[in-house]
Formats: C-alpha cells, structure tokens, sequence
C-alpha cells in the first residue's frame, strides 16, 4: 500500500433541493482510498454512500470540498476531460446493472470501447480478457435475460474495467443476489483487490464487511446524553440549534418564546411554527437518532430545561397520567 492515498475526499459537502428545502446527504464528509485497498461504505438507505459514488465518478456536482485522484481535481473536470476521467481512470459498476438486453455479455462489456472508437477485434479481445478474469467467459454469447443475477454482476464488474481504472467503484455489488452468487462476487472483490486495484463499494450489506479493509460509517453512531443539564439561557435572536445538527436533548421551554426555522436552498428560511412556554421543541431527532430538521431560534429572552430522552419519555408519561388518569383493566 502507498504512503499517499489514490483518492482523497476532503470536506465535501453536497446540497441539493426538494420541495424547496435544502438537504444534505453528505455535510463535510471526508475519506481516502489507497492503491489496492477494498474500502466498503456501510449505511442504511439515505445515508448518501450513492451520492458519494455519484460524486467521485462526476455524475452528480458538489456544493463545497474537494475530491481529487492522484493529482486530478475531479470537481474541476468538464467536457473532455470529465469523458475521459470517466473512461479511463474510473470504472463504474451500477447497483442495477444497467445491461443492455439485446447485447450479448462480450458486446456489453465491450460496448464502452466502441463508443470510443476502439476498433472490433480489440474492444472485443478486451472484453474476453476480462469475462475470463471475472469467471465468466465461457456465457460470452449469452444475453443477460439468459444469465442469473450473479453472473449479470460479474459482467458489470467486467464492463467496469474496460478501461483498465486506478478506481472501480460499486453500488450495492451484492444487492438483491443470493447466498451463492453474493458469495461469488465477494471473492471476485476480492481478487481484484488482490490485483492492486482500489475499490470502493457502498453496501449495507454484512456478507461484504470481513472482505473490507475499510469500512466507513456513512451514518455513525451519536451517543445520547444520559446526565441532565444546566438551564439554558438565550437572548433573543440566539439560536438553540441549527438544521443538520447532531441531535441530543430535548427542550422544556419554561420561559420565552421560541421559532422553528427551515432553512431553505436559496439561503432564504420559513418559519415553521412558535412555541412558546410549557412546550417542548426538538423531541423528534433525540427519539429517532435523526440530525435536526430544522433551525431553532429565540424571539424573545428564553430559559430552557434540557431533558434526557429517559427524562423527556418520563415527563411525557407522567403528563399522560394527570390528564387521562388511569384507567385500570
């Protein structure tokens, strides 16, 4: 393994917008990747491992950060540059496959080097070479309606090397494969890896985990307080927390009044509601593990009670109780 990493991704921030919010699915995310390493991006549906993918092959633009490979600024290519990024540097294996039903597996792989004006017999000699390093040469005439899902995998994969790339990268490789044939491109991975290729995969998948030497934690872990905390004070105009943030207590307004702020994509905001003293604000991140989902600010000078999810679960209860009574069986 090299001292300097093939591929570098620091502070990278990417911002779109739905529904006129702006959202996050990566907010200064940082990794590297070095020469002959597996590196798997683990997290649930939404965590943004594809938004990732998507930005390091140049399909999808960042709002901040860099991504570079060796000494390219990815971020930076356009027109030829990006075309040639795409077709020489990178490889691409997508999650659904993405082969075209009326090509055989050798036309389908060898279809990337056609487009680019390679002549028959080479792209064709190409693609045997790599149907035989993936396993599958011997299904070269088939179409991928006469092939199973694992076998339609290796020749994505396959497709995917056609331009001999530093990277390869894999959107779910073994989504929606069964035991065998998730097992089989595991030790594909693994082979290529062996080779000295970087491979970077998203996965939330747990049969792919012990082939990693990386795994990245798209969605880690924030701990919840289990101590309660001093009173909070605001001035008016203080903000409690900001959209996006790591979620942690839950707030007892005692005093004051409070807005709820949705930051939108334009830098404007929209004023969700006020609240003011008896209720709560900021309950949904705690009890969900979510990041906040919008911006809290004071209006006016305001205390707060910070609450434990353990101590907001027990109020909430016992004002249950005093307001229904109970009602026993």
């Amino acid at each position: 393994m090299t001292s300097s990493p093939v591929l570098r991704v620091d502070n990278l921030v990417v911002e779109y917008l739905t529904d006129g919010y702006s959202v996050r699915p990566l907010d200064g995310f940082s990794m590297d990747a070095f020469a002959g390493e597996l590196v798997a991006l683990l997290g649930p549906s939404g965590s943004g491992k594809t938004t990732l993918l998507s930005v390091l092959s140049g399909m999808v633009p960042a709002s901040s950060g860099t991504v570079t490979m060796g000494d390219i600024d990815v971020l930076g290519l356009q027109g030829r540059e990006l075309e040639a990024f795409r077709r020489t540097t990178i490889g691409i294996v997508f999650q659904g496959f993405n082969l075209l039903p009326s090509l055989t597996a050798r036309e389908n792989v060898a279809a990337p080097l056609l487009l680019a004006g390679c002549g028959r017999g080479e792209a064709f000699r190409r693609a045997d070479e790599l149907l035989d390093e993936v396993g599958i040469l011997d299904r070269a005439g088939h179409r991928p309606q006469n092939l199973s899902g694992g076998q339609q995998q290796r020749v994505a994969v396959a497709r995917g090397l056609i331009g001999n790339p530093e990277l390869l990268i894999a959107d779910e490789p073994t989504a929606n494969l069964d035991l065998i044939s998730a097992e089989a491109v595991v030790g594909l991975l693994r082979r290529l890896r062996d080779s000295g290729r970087t491979i970077v995969i998203s996965t939330h998948d747990a049969r792919l985990l012990p082939a990693a030497d990386r795994i990245v934690d798209m969605s880690p872990a924030h701990e919840m307080p289990d101590k309660a905390a001093a009173v909070v004070e605001l001035t008016p105009g203080q903000v409690l927390f900001h959209q996006s943030d790591a979620s942690d207590f839950v707030y007892e307004i005692e005093h004051g009044t409070l807005a709820v702020v949705r930051e939108l994509a334009n830098g404007g905001e929209e004023i969700l509601t006020t609240l003011e003293p008896g209720n709560y604000v900021g309950e949904l991140g705690p009890l969900l593990g979510f990041p906040r989902s919008a911006t809290v600010r004071a209006t006016t000078a305001a205390r707060l009670q910070p609450l434990t999810i353990n101590e907001f679960k027990t109020r909430r209860d016992s004002e249950m109780k005093a307001t229904h009574g109970s009602h026993p069986r």
